[in-house]
Parts: C-alpha cells; sequence; structure tokens
C-alpha cells in the first residue's frame, strides 16, 4: 500500500471514531433506513450503454491530493445540472474532506440539483460511513480493494445493498481483480492511475479486460482525457467511464463532457 493511502486509511479510522462519538451507528441507521428515495445507479448506467450511448460518471471534485486544487469556481449543484443536461447517466462526489476538499453538503447538493442517481466517492473502512452514505443520499458506494480486506468487502456490499445502494468495487491491479471479482456487484471499477507512482495509463484497463467474467460491466477510472481514448476504450468493449479532473478543468464541465463523448 503507497503512503498516500496508507495515511488517508489512518485519517479515516479518526474521522469515523470522532463521527461516532457525535453520533450513534443505530441512529443513523433509522435515518439511512427511513429514506425511501433511492435511484438506480447501475440501472442507469446500463440504460444509456443499452441505447448505444457511453455510460458516463461525471464526477465533481475540487481537489486533490496529487494535484492541489483542481477546481476553483466549484457549484456543485450547478456542475450536476450542466452535467445532467449533457448526457451524464450518473455522478460521483468526492466527500473526503482532509485530501480531496470534498464534503457531505456537495453530495446533498449536487444530487438535490438534477435527478441523476449519485456515487459517494471516499475511502470506506468502516461499517458506519456505508450507512452514512445512505443517509446522506448516497445511491451507490466506492469499495477499494486495496483498502480493504475480502470479508471487509463482502461485508461493506452486503450493507449496502441491504440499504438499497449499489456497489462500484475498484481495483489497479491482477490480484486486485481476483478478489473483486468475488464479490455480488456487476461494477467493475478499473483505475488505470497506479496508486504508487500515480502515473496513468489506459493499458491497464485493456489487460485487465481478458479477466473479467460475462455480467460484470467494466468502469473505466482515470485517464480519460481526448475522444481518441474514449474511441480506444468502446472499440474494446468498454463503455462505461468514470470522467472527473478533465471536466472540472474546464470552463464549463457540461459542454466539456459533451465534447469528449459527443462522437463516440
Amino acid at each position: 500500500m503507497n503512503d498516500i493511502l496508507a495515511k488517508i486509511l489512518q485519517t479515516k479510522k479518526v474521522e469515523v471514531a470522532t463521527a461516532r462519538q457525535m453520533r450513534s451507528e443505530s441512529d443513523l441507521l433509522r435515518e439511512a433506513k427511513s429514506r425511501k428515495d433511492v435511484r438506480g445507479f447501475a440501472r442507469a448506467l446500463e440504460e444509456r450503454i443499452a441505447k448505444g450511448k457511453p455510460g458516463v460518471i461525471a464526477e465533481i471534485k475540487k481537489a486533490s491530493p496529487s494535484k492541489g486544487v483542481i477546481r476553483e469556481n466549484f457549484n456543485p449543484a450547478e456542475i450536476a445540472t450542466a452535467y445532467a443536461a449533457h448526457g451524464a447517466a450518473c455522478l460521483s462526489v468526492l466527500t473526503d474532506v482532509q485530501y480531496f476538499q470534498g464534503s457531505y453538503d456537495y453530495l446533498r447538493q449536487a444530487r438535490a440539483a438534477c435527478s441523476l442517481p449519485v456515487l459517494r466517492k471516499d475511502f470506506m473502512i468502516d461499517p458506519y460511513q456505508i450507512i452514512h452514505a445512505r443517509a446522506i443520499g448516497a445511491d451507490c458506494i466506492l469499495l477499494i480493494v486495496a483498502a480493504l480486506s475480502l470479508s471487509q468487502l463482502k461485508e461493506f456490499e452486503s450493507l449496502a445493498q441491504e440499504l438499497g445502494m449499489d456497489v462500484l468495487v475498484e481495483v489497479h491491479d491482477r490480484a486486485e481483480l481476483e478478489t473483486a471479482l468475488q464479490l455480488n456487484t456487476t461494477l467493475v471499477g478499473i483505475n488505470n492511475r497506479n496508486l504508487r507512482t500515480f502515473e496513468t495509463s489506459l493499458q491497464t484497463t485493456l489487460d485487465l479486460l481478458p479477466l473479467i467474467p460475462e455480467g460484470k460491466r467494466v468502469v473505466t477510472e482515470s485517464g480519460i482525457l481526448t475522444v481518441d481514448d474514449v474511441t480506444l476504450m468502446r472499440e474494446n468493449g468498454v463503455n462505461a467511464f468514470l470522467v472527473g479532473e478533465a471536466f472540472m478543468r474546464a470552463n464549463d464541465p457540461g459542454l466539456a463532457l459533451h465534447e469528449l463523448f459527443q462522437a463516440a
């Protein structure tokens, strides 16, 4: 595990411990279960792809540990509205505060501004976070294989699905993929960014594709920057994309989405 990921996970332990002191898990669970507004995340992707369109998970992200502030003029509701207007299937919202300058309110604001289902993009290490994700309105959670044991992955997936949420399981290499394929979720995210070097290569997705069985939906993540990148992926049968930075750096994120995927 690389230093930055280890550091983030250590921070999460402190955050969860603090949150538990402020509000009990049982109280949070009641709120999560009382929400009947879950939107089908995986279904939205599949419906878009079934129409011959790319299934785009458009990300709302202010900053990152490696790049610093990516977008100064940051209005989650405006960005979400623009994404929805220009063909996104789903949203991904960073909620990590310390390393990505995210916020739970950003997820709430983005979701309230449109009808798209929303992924809570964060580093899940505890059931409390899964429950909290649904309580704030998430329709899907991210589980990172590099950060969790197989037993944790299965436990967190089961809890998420019990609450009506979908799960996107993220991998970076073959060993992680073998672990991810033991879960029930159909959504397998392949992150093209090397967690150790932070270098990005679309070859990561292409190399892992032959190992993925039918019935799984590959979501390629990171490094999708040009129309040629989209074309390369679609020619290889990859039709779901998680894109953030390319949009966040644009003057109009929605227009940037349209321009990147219009020819696809």
